[in-house]
């Protein structure tokens, strides 16, 4: 389980960087939510070492991200 975990985990990590920058013309809150929910998920997978505990990291991490990414771009301006 530990090593199925860790296969997801090393996933996340490769391809959320791709992801991101292939999308180019993302608002900042769509931005910290694809950033979020990678490191949530990796967060909770490893925390948990289930897949509910990665999708509620993932979850809590995309809504995370993207509130907090959204504010960080509104006090820039």
């Amino acid at each position: 389980m530990k090593k199925r975990i860790a296969i997801i985990s090393m996933y996340v990590l490769i391809f959320i960087p791709i992801l991101s920058s292939s999308c180019a013309d993302m608002t900042p809150a769509q931005e910290g939510a694809l950033v979020g929910a990678g490191v949530g998920g990796v967060a909770g997978g490893l925390i948990g070492g289930s897949a509910k505990a990665t999708l509620i990291g993932a979850g809590v991490g995309a809504l995370g991200g993207a509130l907090l990414n959204d504010e960080m771009k509104k006090d820039q301006k």
